[in-house]
């Protein structure tokens, strides 16, 4: 059993195209957005106060970029889709030219804003 400690081994699964998005969607996010990144789920995960976003493989040979709270996006941009999801939204890329950089730097500077102003509560009842 293989086991991923770090993003990188991570990215170095993939060639091509979703190798080429997730190097440049990790960059961003740890270098240029200061994120913090963690391997959960055998998926990146990135986070400040709270989990902001993740990076996932499709069966369509896509990388999703997913937001947890996307639910609490105004989505104004359009592009966040849920599918049969309640919480998460996310936009797919096929390559790294699909990025649609200005807006979706809207969309994650809304992320950011929601995590630095409203604390995540889970949506998980708890037993007493």
């Amino acid at each position: 059993m293989i086991v991923m400690d770090s993003i990188d081994d991570f990215i170095d699964g993939f060639e091509g195209d979703q190798k080429k998005v997730l190097q440049f969607l990790h960059h961003w996010f740890t270098r240029e957005l200061g994120l913090s990144d963690k391997i959960r789920f055998k998926t990146p995960f990135y986070f400040r106060h709270s989990w902001i976003c993740s990076l996932k493989s499709t069966k369509h040979k896509t990388i999703e970029l997913a937001f947890l709270r996307g639910n609490e996006l105004s989505n104004i941009q359009g592009l966040l889709f849920s599918g049969n999801r309640k919480q998460v939204s996310g936009i797919e890329f096929r390559s790294v030219g699909d990025i649609p950089l200005e807006v979706l730097d809207n969309i994650i500077q809304e992320a950011l804003l929601l995590d630095e102003t409203v604390p995540y509560k889970s949506k998980r009842s708890k037993s007493s």
